[in-house]
């Protein structure tokens, strides 16, 4: 059997078909994620070479278009 920590808490879960909050180990550690999610709390940082990035640069930087 796998265990894993909840992503909330850090309680140890069982990852098992049976339990419908896997990876969390409660309804409300997955209500908690879920709210941190909807409050924009998680963000996937912006790369360097970002198309949309202030200077416009494509991912080659060379800020032409493809």
């Amino acid at each position: 059997m796998t265990i894993v920590n909840c992503p909330t808490c850090g309680k140890p879960v069982e990852w098992r078909a049976e339990n419908r909050y896997r990876p969390f180990c409660s309804e409300r550690c997955k209500q908690i994620d879920l709210g941190a999610w909807a409050n924009d709390e998680y963000r996937v940082p912006a790369s360097e070479s970002d198309p949309d990035g202030p200077d416009g640069s494509d991912a080659m930087g060379t800020g032409q278009a493809r």
